[in-house]
């Protein structure tokens, strides 16, 4: 594994960097940042990952959010996949909540999506060990969160993954993708017609079944895509029959950008760090 190093920058005595790559269970070059605190005092370093919506990379949350400063404050790592695999090579639709920029942390089972829309893999697997290789000190204790369609990947693989993850949270999350048009455009794609095979990648089902680590979810009501994206009843209806530990807020007025994002970001590390200490 080759990493280069695209660009590097102090930030409250943190270093936010960002790297390329190839990635082989993607079939192409990829990009991530990850920010990692000073550590002065040289502890262990827990990890959460940030999972950003659609036609995003990971510049938005490294350059909208702020998250810096509350990265630092904690002393924790945080690793900035991009959102889908990327290239000349790589399946493309003009949309822009499909193809490039809407990878919706799958794995693709329909031509000609499946050589490389295998974002699970690639963020549980193959990032996960970059991710690990970089952070000095590494705790081990790692957690995940999201916006919008990256809400969605934090939940599904939270879910999914729940031995590994202490914590998911999301802003603006698409709780119910089978039921709505961005996740049935996509899972009719990338999956196909067959909708029970949807179920494995749709939080309001996997949260009837699974013992999922302790969940906050943050809505906007002034969100231009809320209720008819990002509506919660299923998701919170299910819960119930497990019993999960989920939070969920309604704040008046916002919207669906990283003006509100940056504005609740500090309760939901406040969250994460509760559960990774």
């Amino acid at each position: 594994m080759t990493l280069k190093l695209i660009e590097q920058h102090f930030s409250f005595d943190g270093v936010q960097s960002k790297y390329s790559h190839y990635s082989e269970v993607l079939q192409c070059d990829m990009t991530f940042s990850i920010y990692l605190p000073s550590n002065q005092e040289k502890k262990e370093i827990p990890l959460i990952w940030w999972l950003s919506g659609l036609t995003c990379t990971d510049d938005n949350f490294s350059q909208k959010s702020g998250f810096q400063r509350l990265a630092e404050k904690h002393q924790v790592a945080v690793i900035i996949p991009d959102t889908s695999p990327r290239g000349e090579n790589v399946a493309d639709d003009a949309a822009y909540d499909l193809g490039q920029g809407a990878g919706f942390y799958l794995t693709a089972t329909q031509e000609p999506w499946a050589k490389h829309y295998n974002m699970y893999a690639y963020i549980t697997d193959e990032l996960s060990r970059i991710a690990a290789a970089l952070i000095p000190n590494f705790s081990g204790k790692e957690s995940i969160m999201g916006h919008s369609m990256g809400g969605h990947g934090a939940l599904v693989i939270g879910m999914k993954n729940a031995a590994k993850f202490k914590a998911i949270s999301a802003f603006s999350p698409i709780l119910s993708p089978s039921q709505v048009p961005w996740g049935i455009k996509a899972f009719t794609t990338y999956l196909g017609e067959d909708k029970a095979s949807w179920k494995e990648w749709d939080a309001s089902e996997l949260i009837k079944t699974t013992d999922a680590p302790p969940i906050l979810i943050t809505q906007g009501t002034g969100d231009q895509f809320y209720p008819e994206q990002l509506d919660e009843t299923t998701f919170l209806e299910n819960a119930k029959v497990t019993d999960a530990k989920v939070t969920y807020k309604k704040v008046k007025g916002y919207d669906h950008s990283y003006f509100f994002i940056s504005t609740f970001l500090e309760d939901h590390f406040d969250f994460h760090i509760e559960q990774l200490s």
